[in-house]
């Protein structure tokens, strides 16, 4: 009961802003005090999300937004633990990929859309790759610094216990940088479901960043606004999915709790 109570709680002051802005936004829909192709009565926004959903397919067009996502994310994340790891544990290898990483992440994510359009044209095969990109770095990082802040006297047990490289890495390493790791792939999850919108607006044919885009284009503004109020609730489905998984696997880990 008091959990529940607890959660209630909770419940009512996160709705409280939304709420607000929800009246506010009626109140000047109604009266009329910015022009409707501008500001849309939240009613017309209803309406428009209806007929999207019946008459435009727009459970594909998330669908296909939330595949490229997923895709994008593995595969950076994946391979961004791995160098991290990699670089993390030998001097030599960070010194080999340190100098290109750090050229590469100062070049922002949509500068390389026009050139990866060249390369594999308008698909998702583009996308995922932009995705990917976006994921690795801040992951990649993360890694590599989670590694470089163990604590020394870890290395210095695991050497008198005479641990292997695996069980190193295994038993000191991983459970050291898990904090890391949960914290930047938290955050890059959030990155990579921007840059899809963004991706897709500029060269997709299908997606909710293609819609957004569409919506601007024509001033449908209704439909502009189902497609950020969709895109909104989706991001904050995936950092919450996120912030559980993360809760559940540092659950040994205790900090402050406000």
């Amino acid at each position: 009961m008091l959990k529940l109570s607890f959660f209630s709680r909770q419940l009512y002051i996160s709705a409280f802003l939304p709420l607000i802005i929800l009246g506010v936004w009626q109140v000047a829909s109604e009266n009329e005090w910015i022009d409707k192709i501008f500001l849309p009565k939240p009613i017309d926004v209803v309406k428009a999300f209806w007929y999207m959903l019946w008459n435009q397919d727009l459970l594909n067009d998330i669908w296909v937004s939330v595949a490229i996502v997923a895709q994008g994310f593995f595969y950076g994340a994946f391979v961004a633990i791995l160098l991290g790891v990699a670089s993390g544990l030998s001097r030599k290898v960070e010194l080999f990929f340190g100098s290109t990483m750090n050229t590469l992440r100062h070049i922002p994510t949509i500068a390389w859309l026009p050139l990866i359009v060249v390369w594999l044209g308008l698909g998702a095969p583009a996308k995922i790759l932009i995705i990917a990109k976006s994921v690795f770095f801040p992951v990649f990082l993360n890694v590599l610094q989670g590694i470089r802040h163990i604590d020394r006297s870890y290395i210095e047990l695991s050497n008198v216990l005479t641990l292997t490289k695996w069980q190193f890495v295994r038993k000191v390493v991983f459970p050291a940088i898990l904090p890391s790791i949960a914290v930047s792939l938290r955050y890059s999850a959030g990155l990579a479901w921007a840059i899809v919108v963004v991706a897709e607006g500029l060269s997709g044919l299908e997606g909710l960043g293609f819609l957004i885009f569409r919506a601007q284009q024509l001033l449908m503004t209704d439909q502009l606004l189902v497609c950020m109020v969709l895109i909104g609730l989706i991001g904050f489905a995936i950092d919450r999915a996120m912030y559980f998984t993360q809760q559940r696997l540092l659950r040994w880990k205790v900090g402050f709790d406000a």
